[in-house]
């Protein structure tokens, strides 16, 4: 039986409660992407700090969202966790072990509880093999041999994602965004993780199968208790689905905490002017005075000195320009919450997170969220 629910049910209760130990630790990761000139003798005359320094961690049975622009960084750090890019720099520790520098051929084993579901539901399947052979093959790949055999195991995953098992012969083009999602989704199942990337898996979908798939995934993590870095735009669909968030401004993380404090008490003016400029549909949001940024994000390449976000903060002085602000609990901040900011915000100010829906089925699940939340 299909584990999807009514997109306007009752939420389940959070995934599996974390353990409090850390399944992925992540210190001082960068990525920079070498620019050369020339053409028969090339040398580099640059780089693109795509990643710039991150640290972080995901609790086991956690999920923690990743938010900021297009081009921060987001979809580079899931691919350097599941090591699909080789870091210039840092720490990757995944269940007690570094991956950081593992061997390729090495990684077969640890990608067996390290997955990923990938952004593009048409770009990520095969379409030259059958649903039943792209289910089928990191089974195949990692020697693995169900009871019952891969046959079945694939209609079972199948029949898990709220597919129909008799789809096992169909070829990608035959399904639909959301149901190619599904089938991804399901790959990432057969070697059953301990933790999968989501690289943004409901950005390409329409709305309503959104609120489908992030249901699914919910449902997965209670289930199953696999942990999420789960990252994406869309910060209603990461309210809604996220224990944690961090937020990530050219390279870097500027804040993270749990998700009331993020979305209620924003402390990095970064993190403030993304939940204000979030469209509303609540009585009234037309009059709300929304923070607009000035200028452009500075390029990767040469980004600013100190604070990065300083260009377009209206509360940069002279100190921001000189002295990177660290990641740091401040006065005021819970346990978790840390800022990177030399002038933040008043904790007492609120951005109205709770107001935070972008269409009707997402407002469906974020009525669900409160619910569950307050045990109504």
């Amino acid at each position: 039986m299909s584990t999807t629910k009514s997109i306007a049910g009752q939420r389940p209760a959070p995934a599996a409660e974390s353990s409090g130990e850390n399944l992925l630790e992540v210190t001082g990761l960068e990525k920079h992407f070498p620019i050369r000139q020339g053409i028969v003798f090339q040398r580099q005359v640059g780089a693109v700090r795509a990643v710039d320094g991150l640290d972080f961690a995901v609790r086991a049975g956690e999920s923690l969202g990743l938010v900021g622009e297009s081009g921060c960084g987001k979809s580079t750090t899931g691919r350097l966790v599941t090591r699909l890019l080789e870091p210039t720099a840092g720490k990757v520790v995944f269940d007690g072990e570094d991956i950081t520098h593992k061997p390729v051929v090495k990684m077969r084993e640890a990608r067996q509880n390290l997955q990923m579901i990938f952004q593009d539901p048409y770009s990520s399947l095969n379409p030259r093999h059958t649903v039943g052979t792209i289910v089928e093959t990191p089974m195949r790949l990692n020697g693995i041999n169900p009871p019952q055999g891969h046959k079945r195991r694939a209609q079972e995953l199948l029949e898990i994602v709220g597919l129909n098992p008799e789809h096992y012969n169909r070829y990608p083009n035959e399904f639909s965004g959301g149901q190619r999602q599904r089938i991804g989704v399901a790959r990432a199942l057969a070697l059953k993780p301990k933790l999968i990337v989501a690289d943004e898996p409901v950005s390409a979908l329409d709305v309503s199968i959104q609120a489908q798939v992030v249901n699914l995934l919910q449902d997965l993590q209670r289930e199953m208790g696999i942990a999420f870095l789960f990252i994406a735009h869309d910060l209603a669909v990461v309210r809604h689905f996220s224990e944690r968030v961090a937020v990530m401004y050219l390279g870097k993380i500027v804040e993270v905490g749990d998700r009331t404090a993020i979305y209620e008490r924003p402390r990095h003016p970064y993190t403030h002017a993304l939940l204000s400029s979030v469209p509303e549909v609540v009585p009234g949001s037309e009059n709300r005075e929304r923070i607009r940024l000035a200028g452009d994000v500075p390029s990767p390449i040469n980004p600013p000195s100190g604070c990065r976000f300083r260009t377009r903060c209206w509360k940069a002085q002279d100190k921001c320009a000189t002295e990177e602000p660290p990641l740091v609990r401040l006065e005021g901040n819970g346990d978790g919450h840390l800022t990177a900011c030399h002038f933040p915000e008043e904790p007492t100010i609120a951005s109205r997170g709770e107001d935070i829906v972008l269409d009707p089925a997402l407002a469906a699940l974020e009525e669900a969220r409160r619910q569950s939340d307050t045990g109504v």
